[in-house]
């Protein structure tokens, strides 16, 4: 079914009225009556009267926009969890990229060490991952300077002060001259810091997984099991089964919480499943909170007159007294025959009496309600 909203050709936001008026105007417009030659009307004709009875309705239509926001949100979680994939991929190759810039700074150890000693200086982390990706794009790293200062070996000497270094070079003459700064660092030590350069670039671009929409679902339990507090399996779209064990506190209409139970969304964290128990048909029971109730018909004279009898309950048969003169807008209680509540108190079993006749008149009986209704007593 296409949306409602667009058959109608409605705003979300649309009114009860508009809503109606659209709807009138459209299957107005688009009645096979109206549009002989068009063998495609009677479809668009219960198109807008199906878009109309989702609308009109506000669970329905609160129903049909939950879940629409939800697909939207599903949607663009896919296309968030893709993005995030993607720059992973791309961080990983930075990576390989990285170990190979590093295999090569080892092979050139001895150099570098050359290079130190005539002036030159070993290239910084930061400066080798701006030559392997390019400046960074929002600037700085988060948290260090605002401008990283440049290496010595950038600045230009004077010549008072290249001339001093080349006479206290001569004079040492064995070429044991090392500066701090300059030093070649050992490969293990460059790996750090390369890492944490590359880990400071891309920090505050990764996305955490996000979680996938709760999903609800509605499990058919037996007043039996309710009171046996068994378990119920739930049968998920994954081809999953998920068990639900029932807990005092459980009642019709009770939503359980499943953590982390839910849909399954690649890329993503899982949703929890919302489970609402529903209670199986049954004839004879059925439950309104922790109250079981049932039906008791019983015989006009037992009405009148009282009577002690049996009924059946979900624990077997118990005895029953109905007092004289009770009609069928009487009920009775039996006490700790219902279920069992988060206190650890159970509920009653609600007898609710119905009043019956018998199957074929009788003469007397008609006899004496006409003589009663006309006021003429035997």
């Amino acid at each position: 079914m296409r949306d409602p909203y667009s058959v109608l050709g409605v705003q979300r936001n649309a009114g009860a009225d508009e809503i109606k008026a659209a709807w009138r105007s459209k299957a107005k417009s688009v009645h096979p009556d109206h549009n002989q030659e068009d063998p495609s009307a009677s479809t668009r004709f219960t198109e807008v009267g199906k878009a109309y009875e989702v609308l009109k309705d506000p669970e329905r239509r609160m129903r049909y926009d939950r879940a629409v926001d939800a697909h939207q949100t599903i949607m663009q979680q896919r296309q968030a969890a893709r993005e995030s994939a993607e720059r992973a991929k791309a961080a990983r190759a930075n990576a390989e990229r990285v170990m190979e810039e590093l295999a090569r700074a080892n092979a050139q150890r001895a150099q570098a060490s050359a290079n130190a000693q005539s002036g030159g200086t070993t290239e910084a982390a930061e400066d080798m991952i701006d030559r392997i990706f390019g400046a960074a794009p929002n600037g700085p790293a988060q948290g260090g300077a605002s401008a990283r200062p440049q290496p010595q070996s950038q600045a230009k000497p004077s010549t008072a002060s290249a001339t001093a270094e080349q006479d206290d070079t001569s004079a040492k003459g064995d070429g044991s001259r090392t500066d701090p700064q300059t030093e070649a660092r050992p490969l293990p030590a460059q790996a750090v810091d390369l890492i944490a350069s590359l880990v400071r670039r891309i920090r505050g671009t990764s996305v955490t997984a996000e979680k996938v929409p709760d999903h609800a679902v509605e499990a058919m339990v037996s007043l039996e099991d309710l009171l046996n507090l068994t378990w119920v399996a739930i049968k998920l779209p994954e081809d999953r089964e998920v068990r639900l064990t029932l807990e005092a506190g459980m009642t019709v209409g009770h939503v359980a919480r499943l953590k982390s139970q839910g849909l399954k969304v690649p890329g993503m964290q899982r949703g929890d499943l919302l489970v609402t128990l529903r209670i199986e048909s049954n004839s004879k029971f059925r439950a309104e909170g922790f109250d079981i109730h049932t039906n008791l018909p019983i015989s006009l004279e037992d009405a009148v007159l009282g009577t002690d009898t049996e009924i059946e309950t979900p624990e077997g048969r118990r005895s029953i007294s109905i007092p004289p003169w009770s009609g069928s807008d009487r009920a009775l209680r039996l006490e700790g025959l219902g279920l069992l509540s988060a206190e650890g108190k159970r509920g009653d079993l609600v007898v609710e009496l119905r009043v019956m006749l018998w199957e074929k008149p009788d003469a007397k009986v008609t006899d004496l309600m006409r003589h009663m209704r006309e006021g003429l007593y035997l």
